[in-house]
């Protein structure tokens, strides 16, 4: 079998257990869940392979039908592409193993197997926006992960989750007329969509048409602002991910956002290529964009008293540190912003998937509700704990490397001020997540018998498990960041030429 294939096999795969799955039974039974492991785990299986092969044999360009690059369908196999979806697919197993109790108590059984089909439409867009090499089907692949998104929210069936996936879909329409919009005015000035064709041309075309595509890239990025929640255009995402199904919620704050920073990148870097995007200052732009949402997030999520809520906040502060990073404009800041996206996306979904257990168990979603529960529930508590402190970036957790590296890219970059950002933040952080954790573990709940006696959580394993090795990840990553890091540095030169 052709490694080069690899690729769009795992689209058809994703794209075939999306139909299947509805079809194949009525009812969420042991064929339906075999169905869905089965299909991930050859899914990660062709993602191995195709990690391994690019980092031995080097990247390769890819075109579908074997059509010229210009007009066909070209993805862009390299070291990037591979790690990311490599990624993506092993937290989305986590997560979907978690999801096969937890959502159970979510929504109605009839709906479970429509859920795993829009589960695996996500996981098409996702994979689809990272491999391909050409601008309008990302913008296709934009779409299917939008409208897919809006449906896991409303998939609740509840008052706060259709006005939530409302307000989701006109924000994201929003994101994507003006995406297309500038992607019209750059085909309209390049003659081509691929993204390679565009930066062989963008030297001409910046000296002819520097008016045309200066709205365009406003276009485009504001845009993929909106979608990725960049600080003030964030206003969809705390009632969409606060009210959509914990694994939802896992999955969107963890990777959906993620992929359209990769979008971003891309745009910036491989289409319109650094001298340019630095002669009209845009990484300038991207870090006032990125401190100011790493304050704000913060802020608004000390005002939250709903866990999940909270949490969503505090992904805004994260992804401005993303952008932090994106906006240096270094080598060293590229690599600590995709660092921060693998730490971020694990942390994250550990506090999430923790929080929708507590949920499960207890049904309280007010944080004033969880003293003592970490009697109750010790190891969901361990697990919100290890991602919380690493929010923080207590020593010793891969949140901890991610700032530490971010930190180091500031002031190699000679901009301290930004390194006074990052502490800030740091302690916002704190200020919100600690009292949680001191709560929990140093409070007695009072209408708990025996309360002070700790308990298992008794919650199903297919939860447990998911959960520890996600935490487990936050530490290996912490105490030996070279695992991810190394990765990440080559992935960095294919965005820096």
């Amino acid at each position: 079998m052709d490694s080069m294939q690899f690729p769009l096999y795992m689209l058809l795969l994703l794209l075939m257990a999306a139909v299947v799955i509805p079809v194949m039974t009525k009812d969420f039974d042991g064929k339906s869940k075999a169905t869905i492991l089965g299909t991930l785990a050859i899914v990660w299986g062709m993602a191995v392979y195709l990690l391994v092969d690019v980092f031995q044999n080097g990247a390769r360009l890819y075109n579908i039908g074997n059509w010229s690059a210009k007009i066909g369908i070209q993805f862009n196999i390299d070291e990037f592409s591979t790690f990311m979806v490599f990624f993506i697919i092993s937290l989305a197993i986590l997560i979907v193993v978690y999801s096969i109790k937890d959502i159970e108590h979510e929504i109605y059984p009839k709906q479970i197997a429509g859920y795993y089909s829009l589960v695996f439409l996500l996981l098409l867009g996702m994979v689809g926006i990272t491999f391909t090499n050409d601008l309008f089907n990302t913008y296709v692949f934009m779409e299917i992960l939008a409208i897919t998104s809006c449906a896991i929210i409303s998939i609740k069936r509840k008052k706060q989750n259709y006005m939530a996936a409302f307000r989701y879909l006109i924000l994201n329409t929003l994101g994507s007329l003006s995406f297309l919009f500038g992607l019209a005015l750059l085909y309209m000035v390049t003659g081509y969509l691929n993204m390679g064709e565009i930066y062989r041309v963008m030297g001409e075309v910046w000296q002819f048409y520097p008016r045309n595509l200066l709205l365009a890239l406003g276009l485009m990025l504001t845009g993929l602002g909106i979608k990725a929640a960049v600080f003030p255009l964030h206003i969809w995402l705390p009632d969409a991910h606060s009210s959509a199904p914990t694994p939802s919620s896992a999955l969107l704050s963890g990777l959906v956002v993620k992929v359209y920073i990769f979008v971003a990148m891309k745009l910036l870097f491989r289409v319109i290529g650094l001298p340019i995007v630095q002669a009209i200052s845009i990484p300038q732009f991207i870090t006032y964009f990125a401190a100011v949402g790493m304050i704000m997030g913060s802020v608004f999520a000390i005002g939250q008293k709903d866990i999940k809520r909270l949490l969503a906040y505090s992904s805004v502060a994260q992804i401005g540190y993303i952008f932090l990073g994106i906006g240096l404009a270094t080598a060293q800041g590229f690599s600590a912003a995709l660092f921060h996206v693998i730490t971020h996306a694990l942390m994250k979904s550990a506090l999430f998937l923790s929080a929708g257990a507590i949920i499960y168990k207890t049904g309280k979603r007010d944080i004033r509700d969880l003293e003592g529960i970490g009697y109750e529930m010790p190891i969901t508590m361990l697990v919100f704990t290890t991602g919380a402190l690493g929010m923080i970036g207590i020593p010793g957790l891969n949140g901890f490397m991610s700032k530490w590296y971010l930190s180091f890219a500031t002031l190699e970059a000679g901009k301290i001020v930004y390194l006074i950002v990052i502490l800030i933040s740091s302690f916002l952080n704190a200020v919100y997540y600690l009292p949680i954790i001191i709560s929990a573990f140093l409070k007695e709940d009072k209408e708990r018998k025996n309360a002070s006696e700790m308990v298992w959580d008794k919650l199903p394993k297919a939860m447990t498990v998911p959960m520890i090795i996600i935490a487990a990840l936050c530490v290996i990553i912490g105490f030996f960041p070279q695992i991810v890091m190394n990765f990440v540095e080559q992935a960095v030169v294919t965005f820096l030429y």
